[in-house]
Formats: structure tokens, C-alpha cells, sequence
């Protein structure tokens, strides 16, 4: 399955280099839930809140009433109150990913909380990784784990886990089967795979491995076959 991602910054949706340079901007966020119609999933990820410089909680909101689909929003849910609220808005589930950790280690006493007020049905860990190793607070900052060795002890407080290779996000050069294959070794529960997919090839190993695939680029540029309707302004 292929699921949209809309990252937004500063009120529009943006596609960035590997989490930092922007490659391309579409200031009709809205217009996007049209794009989108054919998808049954969309994730929406706020930029500006995963980098503590502000938030776009306001498109988000407006997003999760509008879309008639299933969203799932992550960007700087670092307390209870605050992925109570989203879900409150319409979202299916939230992401979280720098809050899941700290210290460099699994946030238990958080994510036991938040499963228990929230439900842990409703909420996705994210795993980005660059060069093998977790990246969080909008990747920026690389811890000394990998996934395989926090995965077990996160599986309990949630429902799935969204994994982006950051090495090769928004690059169009592909994305690492072999390591999105690695991890799908490592739990039972659903994987969502993210990170420069950029062909329906790649879409088709992924779902043959059992796991999503959350395009941003390739769809936004018209490069995933069979989508050819490019959109956005670099």
C-alpha cells in the first residue's frame, strides 16, 4: 500500500533533502486532500513543531476534517495532553518519535502513559534512521542506538512502527530494500517504509516484505509510475 505523506512547514506542504534542504514547496495544502483522494491512508507530519520552532496545528486540524480518508499525524508529540488533542481532531493515530526516547534510551514511563491513556492501538513509534542509527528532534540529532536494539522493548506500547531511511529522503535515488527487509526481520507488528522510494518496483518488494510504503517525492514530482500529474514549485 502506498500511503501520501504531507510534511508541513510553515504553513505548506514542503519535500526536503534529507530533512533539511527543501526541494519543493505547494502552498494549496487543502488541494492536496483532492490529490490524494485515490489513497485510503495519508500521513501528515508537522516540521515545524518536530523542530520546536512553532507548529501548523491549525492545517492539521483542517486536514484531519476534511480528508474522508484515515490520518495519521506525527511531528512534536512530546506529551499526553498533546497526542490526546490531535486524535481529538480526527486523526486515526499519532507518531511519535523523539519522545519515545530519552536519555539515548527507551522512554518507558512515557510510553506506558501514553498507551494507557490513548490506547496503544493508536499510536505508531517512529524509527528513522541515518547511517543505521536513530535520528530525533526532526533528525538532527543522532542517538547511538539502532533498531535492533530498542525494538523489542518498544513493541509493547504500540500498534506499529514507521521507519524512515533519512540517508536517502527526498533524494529520488531509491530507497534500501536490504535494510527495510532487515527490519521487517526484527518484529511481527506492521512497518511503514520511508525514505527516497521512488518506483512502483520498490512499492512491490516492500509489500511483498509485508510493509507499506509512505512516498513523499516520487508522487509529489510524478515520478511513481502510473502517477504522472507532478505538483509543487521548487
Amino acid at each position: 500500500m502506498i500511503i501520501p505523506c504531507i510534511d508541513l512547514q510553515g504553513g505548506n506542504a514542503v519535500q526536503l533533502v534529507r530533512g533539511r534542504r527543501r526541494a519543493l514547496v505547494v502552498d494549496d495544502v487543502l488541494g492536496l486532500l483532492d490529490r490524494f483522494r485515490d489513497y485510503s491512508i495519508l500521513h501528515v507530519i508537522d516540521l515545524d513543531a518536530a523542530l520546536g520552532k512553532g507548529g501548523n496545528g491549525r492545517w492539521i486540524k483542517l486536514i484531519c476534517r476534511h480528508a474522508k480518508k484515515k490520518v495519521r499525524v506525527g511531528g512534536g508529540i512530546r506529551t499526553v495532553a498533546r497526542a490526546q488533542e490531535i486524535l481529538s481532531w480526527g486523526a486515526e493515530k499519532i507518531i511519535v518519535g523523539s519522545a519515545a526516547f530519552k536519555n539515548g534510551e527507551v522512554n518507558r514511563d512515557f510510553l506506558a502513559k501514553l498507551a494507557g491513556r490513548v490506547g496503544r492501538k493508536r499510536v505508531i513509534i517512529a524509527l528513522d534512521t541515518d547511517r543505521g542509527r536513530i535520528v530525533v528532534r526532526g533528525w538532527r540529532e543522532r542517538l547511538t542506538v539502532q533498531p535492533g536494539h530498542v525494538i523489542a522493548a518498544l513493541e509493547p506500547f504500540c500498534s506499529g512502527f514507521l521507519s524512515t531511511f533519512v540517508d536517502n529522503e527526498g533524494t529520488m535515488k531509491g530507497t534500501n530494500l536490504s535494510w527495510f527487509r532487515m527490519l521487517r526481520r526484527l518484529t511481527l507488528l506492521p512497518i511503514t517504509a520511508a525514505g527516497g522510494i521512488r518506483s512502483m518496483r520498490e512499492v512491490h518488494a516492500l509489500e511483498r516484505a509485508g510493509m507499506n510504503a509512505a512516498v513523499g517525492m516520487a508522487i509529489y514530482t510524478g515520478k511513481l509510475a502510473g502517477d504522472r500529474t507532478g505538483l509543487g514549485k521548487p
